[in-house]
């Protein structure tokens, strides 16, 4: 079955696919339709995530892929409910190996300043991907 993932720097040496996570589990999205992957694609530039391409691959395909990896799959049916990304990303992937290496500080994820006084950088960006859902 053909499905539509997200890829980052797709085509290159330094291809990544994109992966949610889930408790400690890394899970890769497969979706149905192009357009709904495209919409999550748009959210993830919405928190200023690195912009995707949205690729076709075969199901199969990706399946092994994430059984090599010890990734878990999920299949996001074209009349399903929309995919949203999760509000906190990690600060580090795993795809790029020259990246160098970020605490691992789990008490405050996200929680620094913001230019609007008190409010943490984390919940100006709830506040902002709920109002961008709203148009």
């Amino acid at each position: 079955m053909r499905v539509f993932v997200l890829l980052f720097n797709a085509r290159t040496d330094d291809e990544g696919i994109h992966t949610i996570r889930v408790n400690d589990r890394n899970k890769v999205l497969m979706f149905e339709s192009s357009d709904d992957a495209e919409r999550f694609a748009m959210l993830l530039e919405a928190q200023d995530f690195p912009v995707p391409s949205v690729e076709p691959m075969d199901s199969q395909e990706i399946e092994e892929f994430c059984s090599s990896a010890d990734y878990d799959w999920e299949i996001v049916p074209s009349n399903g409910a929309l995919a949203i990304p999760p509000e906190l990303n990690v600060e580090e992937t795993d795809w790029n190996p020259n990246a160098e290496k970020v605490s691992n500080n789990t008490d405050a994820p996200n929680q620094q300043k913001s230019d609007m006084g008190d409010i943490p950088d984390s919940e100006l960006d709830s506040i902002r991907r709920r109002l961008e859902g709203l148009i």
